[in-house]
Order: C-alpha cells, then structure tokens, then sequence
C-alpha cells in the first residue's frame, strides 16, 4: 500500500489550464502535498496563528475587493508575510488579478501566481476533488476492470484463467475496458475505490495466441473509459468438484482493498460457461440490491411462506 502521494505543481496547472503570471518562476519540481486548499482571508488581516501554509492559497473576490480598500503601504507587509511563509503557489479566480505589487513580490519569495476565468466555489470544488484522487492511497493489482450496465466490475483469477477474454467478449456485447491486466486502486473515501490502468497499458488488451490489441482502435472511443469505480469484484478460479459453491446468494462474500469491503462473488469455470453473460448479469442483480432487491431474499421469502401455508393447511 501506498502511502498519500504528492502531485507535481505542473500536473495541476495543466489539468485547471491555469494561466501562469510569473513565468520567470521555474515550477518543475515543486510538488503539492495535501489536498486541501485555504482563502487567506484572516490572513490578509494580519492574522496568521495556525496558518496551513502547505496548502494552495486562493485569492477570491471577496480577498481581492478587501485588498482593493487597502492602501499601498498597508498591503505591502501583509503580502510580504503572506509569501514569505513559502506557499505552493496563489490563484486569483474569479475574473480578478494581482496588483503589480504582488507579482514583484512573488518573483523576489519565489512563489508562482495563476490565475483562472473560474468562480471561486466552482474552481475550489474541481481542484480539491482531483487532489484527493491524485492524492489518495493506492495499490497496484492483478485483474481486468470493465464498466458493466455502469458498475465497475473487477475481474480477478490466476493467470491464464480467461480474465482478458471475458473482457473482450463484455467490449463486444457494448461494454466498455478501464484496465486490463494490471489495476491501479485508489481509496477516495472511506466507501469509495476508484481503479484506473496504468498511462503504458492503457486501451490495450494482451489476448494469448493472438498478441496486444487496441481496443479503442479496433472497437472505437466508446469501448474504453478512464477511470470507473470498483463496485463488484468477480474472482475466477478452476471448477472443483469437491468445494460447495454459493447457489442462492443470501449471505454477501467480500474481499477488501486498502481497507474498504467490496461485494465478492467466485465464479467456477467449466467448459461452455459464457462469462461475459454471467458478468453482466451479477452486475445487473448487484445495481438491484443496491436499489433495494434482492431477489434471492424473495424466494426464500416466498419458500417460507409457501411452507407455513401447509402447515397451516395441516
């Protein structure tokens, strides 16, 4: 297991397409190392007890008329405290830009500024949700993860077991891959993983016998997606004719990545199984019990009542 990762500053700015204001400032290695970010406004009054100054500052329209009202000789020492405390950087939103004063000062602390045409709420919202997703604890797993029906379902099993063909088949019955092969789990929140493929091994599928295909050049865009979150893992394993396999589904099997329980099910492989509808339909009936049904608790339900009717009738 990972520990929480840091995020490149550039990675960010590229993915907000901020507009950087002091481009004399090389911003290659710093890094950002929590997902959380402040609006200085106590700040700007002089009050700097329990400032988090790790996080990314954010100056919005309400910071930026406050200081509007200030005179010069009254901004600059709250600007020189603001940047001396090294900040990762500052973004003005809102359609708002720092005063020249505020640029000089930021080239002399070495702190970048951006700025963005985004709404303060709207841009805070964007940012803290992406971090927590670059940030997040991760692991790396062996499996295939498809979008089925719009639940993410993790195909896990020995090598060599049939993972990568019960996703082509899923892709071909309209379907769409996130990873084949290898899975990178993040935990966002404490009842969320979110599983992606790694940049190399993206859209591509290894198929023994015939070699890697693209499935997005071979299925087109509509069969690949991104990301997707892990709401049902499928374990594949070898038929045993000795072992007592689950036939009703009353009581739920799961199995735990980074400490968060995802709903199970072993699925045995013989001969002339069609997996790819076996998938599609467990990822049909886990949406159902997620809405509320469960279609196993109403047989037994009913074979219950069936039972005390002839007793009754006895």
């Amino acid at each position: 297991m990972n520990t929480q990762s840091t995020v490149p500053l550039t990675k960010m700015v590229e993915q907000m397409k901020l507009k950087c204001l002091t481009p004399e400032i090389d911003i290659t290695n710093k890094q950002l190392v929590t997902p959380q970010i402040n609006r200085p406004a106590l700040q700007l009054t002089g009050y700097f007890d329990h400032f988090d100054a790790e996080r990314i500052q954010i100056i919005g329209y309400v910071e930026y008329t406050y200081l509007e009202h200030l005179t010069r000789e009254q901004k600059l020492p709250i600007y020189e405290k603001l940047l001396s405390y090294k900040i990762p950087c500052l973004v003005y939103t809102t359609r708002t830009v720092p005063d020249q004063d505020m640029i000089n000062l930021a080239g002399e602390y070495n702190i970048p500024i951006f700025v963005t045409q985004r709404s303060t709420s709207a841009f805070m919202a964007e940012v803290i949700r992406w971090l927590n997703v670059e940030m997040a604890p991760s692991i790396t797993i062996h499996g295939v993860l498809v979008d089925v029906f719009g639940e993410g379902v993790l195909i896990m099993g020995e090598s060599g077991i049939g993972k990568s063909e019960a996703a082509l088949e899923l892709i071909k019955r309209g379907h769409r891959l996130i990873s084949d092969d290898v899975v990178e789990i993040r935990r966002v929140s404490d009842t969320t993983l979110v599983g992606t493929a790694p940049d190399i091994t993206r859209h591509f599928i290894e198929l023994r016998g015939i070699g890697i295909i693209n499935v997005k050049t071979l299925f087109g865009v509509e069969s690949v997606k991104d990301t997707s979150n892990i709401d049902l893992v499928i374990k594949l394993e070898e038929w045993d004719k000795d072992k007592e396999y689950d036939r009703l589904g009353l009581e739920e099997e799961y199995t735990e990545f980074l400490g968060n329980r995802v709903t199970c099910h072993s699925l045995p492989i013989r001969p002339g199984r069609n997996l790819a509808v076996i998938v599609e339909t467990a990822a049909v009936n886990h949406r159902q019990k997620k809405m509320g049904y469960n279609a196993a608790q109403e047989l037994y339900d009913r074979v219950q009542a069936g039972l005390k009717k002839n007793m009754n009738g006895d």
